[in-house]
């Protein structure tokens, strides 16, 4: 029986695949290696794009002169930023001191908790508070926590010095497109490239915010009806977590509920919260969500939770806020060169990484600078 010979592969595409996931691996490793340099710096150019985005909103939709539009969006972003960082600490604060200041209260209403739950799974006997606790090192998890927020102020820090300096070197930002794109065409393809990948950015950043203040407003009332403590801090939390695709939702629908549990002496508020928080992020996350987006996050979803495993891998907490805007980028740069299209189609959703509303005359354009040539093959 005669071997079939095996299919052959044209050199240069395996070569240059090759080469393209050999540069994944190398890019993968030194982000993970220099993640105390990169994180701060990622998150100060996700700060700028936010301020020029407030800034052409100001510049366009209020009465504010030109000239002082990129001051005051400066100023309204940094306060944000340092305002959300308050909100986090003192109320983390007051949320511990309060915890700390009821634990006599919560000891027993664990122990009740966890013997309900006992007889409802037919177990005889339920284990206490106290024994589960004492499985735990404390002391290593407030160690942690300590440090988590002491990380958190000096990467504050050195987010404000980065942002600085990318502020400063914005004025010759388009002497060096014009020196590295001296062709017109060239320049103007790169320039389009920059405005798509901010464009999808701005679209995650104005999709999320608009969605999470709405999921925050009917979460705020349904919290402050059944009367669960530190009602505001949970709000916060649920608008902060909503930016982290996945677990962003299951913190936001489970936390407050779990909480609610020890809280009261009866069980029908964490029932009430679980079911009204889980239907706010049902209606949000499958009615609004999906009309607001439109092509901003043409994501595959498993690319959404790789990202965000990958991401939360590399950089954390930091990370996991900026997986998928570092999806959407990733897939906008990807699709503007021929040899790697083919993993911006893999990253998109329906197959087309370039949106449905493209110009005939650019996506012509496209069609002649990716189509094969024959020296290519």
């Amino acid at each position: 029986m005669r071997m079939k010979s095996p299919i052959a592969l044209p050199t240069s595409t395996v070569s240059r695949n090759a080469l393209v996931a050999v540069a994944i691996v190398a890019v993968g490793a030194a982000v993970y290696w220099l993640s105390d340099i990169l994180t701060p710096l990622a998150m100060a150019i996700f700060l700028l794009i936010m301020i020029d985005g407030v800034k052409r909103f100001i510049e366009d939709r209020t009465p504010i002169p030109d000239r002082f539009a990129g001051a005051a969006a400066l100023i309204f972003i940094v306060l944000l930023f340092f305002a959300s960082i308050a909100i986090i600490v003192n109320g983390a604060a007051g949320f511990f001191t309060d915890a700390s200041g009821v634990w006599s209260r919560i000891g027993p209403r664990l122990d009740r908790i966890l013997i309900d739950a006992s007889d409802m799974v037919g177990v005889d006997t339920a284990p206490t508070a106290a024994e589960l606790m004492g499985q735990l090192d404390l002391n290593s998890y407030i160690a942690s926590t300590a440090n988590q927020a002491r990380g958190t102020l000096t990467g504050a820090f050195f987010v404000m010095v980065y942002l600085a300096f990318l502020l400063a070197s914005q004025a010759g930002f388009k002497r060096k497109i014009i020196g590295m794109f001296p062709d017109r065409t060239a320049r103007n393809e790169a320039v389009e490239v920059f405005q798509r990948v901010r464009g999808g950015v701005e679209g995650y950043i104005w999709v999320q915010a608009v969605t999470g203040a709405m999921i925050c407003v009917f979460a705020w009332i349904l919290m402050r009806a059944v009367g669960l403590q530190n009602a505001e801090f949970w709000t916060f939390v649920i608008f902060v977590v909503g930016f982290i695709p996945v677990l962003g939702g299951a913190v936001a629908g489970l936390v407050p509920p779990l909480f609610a549990l020890v809280q009261f002496e009866t069980y029908w508020q964490a029932t009430v919260l679980l079911i009204g928080l889980q239907a706010i992020l049902f209606i949000s996350g499958n009615f609004i969500q999906p009309r607001m987006q439109g092509d901003n996050q043409n994501i595959d979803p498993v690319v959404v939770l790789l990202a965000l495993a990958f991401w939360g891998k590399i950089w954390g907490v930091v990370g996991m806020f900026l997986s998928t805007p570092l999806a959407v980028m990733a897939m906008a740069i990807l699709a503007e060169f021929r040899g790697s299209r083919w993993m911006a189609i893999l990253l998109s959703g329906d197959g087309e990484p370039y949106a449905e509303a493209e110009a005939p005359n650019e996506k012509a354009k496209r069609d002649r600078v990716n189509s094969p040539r024959p020296e290519d093959d």
